[in-house]
Parts: C-alpha cells; structure tokens; sequence
C-alpha cells in the first residue's frame, strides 16, 4: 500500500467514525435516560461524553488532512443514533446493554486500523490519539459486558450475533476505566 492508499483508507476511516460517533452520541443520551440503576446511569453519561469528544478529535483531523465529514452519512448516522435512543425506552434493559457493547467492539478494531494507517503516514500524534481511542472503546466494551455477565439471556444473544462470550467476559469489571483527559 503506497502514501496515497495509506491516506485515502485513514480519511475514509475517519468519516466513517466520525459519523459513528454521532449515532453514538444520540444513542447512548438515549440508553442513559432509560437506565433506572443511578451507577449505570452515570457511566452511559460518561460513555456519551467521550464519544462526543471522539467526535470533535475526528473532525479536527479529518480538517487537517483536507477533508470533510460526509454529508449523507451523517443524515443517516443522525436518524440511527435518534431511533436507537427512542427504541433504548422500548425494548427493556438487556439487549441496548448488549448491543452497545458489542457496537464498542467494533469501534475498538476501527481505530486500532485508523492508528495504524496514521503510522504509515507517519502521523504520530494521530496514531496516539486514535490509540488512546481505542482504549477508550476498549473500556467502554468491558462495561457493557460487565453489567450483562451473568445475564440469563447472554448465552443465547451471544450464540446468535457472535459477541460477549466466555472468552471475552475474562478480567471484566462493570468500571468504565477511561482516559481522564476525557473526563
């Protein structure tokens, strides 16, 4: 992969993040507003935050390398993120808790690639924050999956969409553990 492929695939990551983390922000608003327990409410509000910070550190790169958010994606990225708040109120506890974590999965592998195109660009600043992202997103995962270990319906969600199995529910604490420039 030569310069150019590097930093076509590291923009085409971050729009794609960028407008994630909108959806996510809208999102867990959502999920925190429809959590009862005050501790889970708290850390889904924390959650949000950095997301949003997220947001603003993408589009700053995003800028500097020349680019924009896309426009279209971001309309749609902003219907999702406000249907999923909506139906957080809806469809009970369990699976907002689930799917969360196993969408903060994805986010994780997301900015661990951005990274590592940011350091074939030589972009290290970059490729320390996306890092630092990842790890945020990391932590973000193993919240989620703490409060759904245990759950009854865990072994059969996990079976049909392939996350939060035994393997991953190792060294797992309900904590958000994060990065306290964050906060």
């Amino acid at each position: 992969m030569d310069r150019d492929d590097h930093k076509r695939r590291l923009i085409e990551i971050l729009q794609g993040a960028y407008s994630g983390e909108l959806a996510a922000g809208f999102a867990y608003r959502g999920h925190w507003k429809s959590v009862k327990d005050l501790d889970e409410r708290e850390a889904i509000q924390k959650i949000e935050r950095e997301e949003w910070f997220h947001r603003e550190r993408l589009g700053e790169m995003l800028a500097s390398l020349g680019s924009a958010p896309q426009k279209y994606r971001e309309v749609k990225f902003w219907v999702i993120g406000r249907t999923i708040g909506f139906l957080c109120h809806l469809i009970g506890w369990f699976l907002p808790m689930y799917f969360a974590g196993r969408l903060e999965n994805g986010n994780v592998v997301e900015y661990q690639n951005a990274a590592a195109h940011a350091a074939a660009l030589a972009l290290a600043g970059y490729e320390a924050d996306l890092l630092v992202m990842a790890g945020v997103e990391r932590a973000h995962e193993q919240f989620f999956l703490g409060v759904i270990a245990g759950h009854r319906w865990l072994p059969l969600v996990s079976s049909l969409f392939g996350w939060g199995t035994n393997d991953t529910e190792q060294n797992v604490s309900p904590e958000v553990v994060t990065n306290d420039a964050i906060d």
